[in-house]
């Protein structure tokens, strides 16, 4: 008999995301039944990443979870967030998952707007990665074998230039001083396309590169 207690995952497609999946896989107290995903509806994307939608698919199917899209309008208020959000947390935990798992390292706030969410529906949220060194979990990902893009760059952290770049030793060693190496503080986005954890590569090349808001950078994958 399987004892190890459901978990949804907050899932944005980038590295941060997927070692806390590869966490989760290797802990005795949890099972990962699914992975959340916050889609900007205007645009069909991942929000914040930027990511297409179907490649957002192809890589669930690569990892052999269900996936679950939180729709958003592009400019939603932190109500309408919330919104959304609660009535897919009341959704899963009626179907008996009694916690979220995200991917946060060391942003006291954020967890602590995260575990407040949580508690409202009667859930928890867990951290499995909180904490952990980010320049030591940066190579970690890297030299596990695992390849990932980026898809995003706050121009105002870091040179736009960035957006589109593998995330390898080359990109770390090249990032100003002040951006952390995992861009925990927004600095950057990821997507991740092939690793440990993955059934099979997903298929992406790069497309255009669009500057939004006149800060962030996106690079478009296909």
């Amino acid at each position: 008999m399987n004892h190890r207690k459901p978990v949804l995952l907050s899932w944005s497609g980038g590295k941060d995301s997927t070692l806390t999946l590869a966490a989760l896989r290797d802990s005795p107290d949890w099972r990962v039944v699914g992975l959340l995903t916050t889609i900007t509806s205007d645009h069909d994307r991942i929000s914040m990443h930027g990511v297409r939608t179907s490649l957002l698919h192809l890589q669930a199917a690569a990892l052999g979870l269900p996936l679950r899209r939180v729709d958003i309008p592009v400019g939603a208020t932190d109500s309408a967030y919330a919104e959304r959000m609660g009535q897919a947390l009341e959704i899963a935990r009626s179907e008996g998952v009694a916690a979220v798992a995200f991917g946060d390292l060391f942003l006291r706030d954020v967890r602590r707007y995260r575990e407040e969410m949580l508690a409202q529906v009667g859930m928890s949220a867990i951290f499995p990665i909180w904490g952990a060194e980010t320049s030591e979990l940066a190579r970690t990902f890297i030299e596990s074998g695992y390849r990932a893009t980026i898809t995003c760059a706050d121009t105002e952290q870091i040179p736009e230039n960035f957006a589109g770049r593998d995330f390898d030793l080359a990109m770390l060693g090249d990032l100003p001083d002040a951006a952390d190496p995992c861009g925990e503080n927004g600095e950057f986005h990821t997507f991740v396309h092939t690793g440990p954890i993955f059934r099979r590569a997903v298929p992406c090349r790069r497309g255009e590169r669009v500057l939004r808001d006149g800060r962030f950078m996106y690079q478009d994958l296909v």
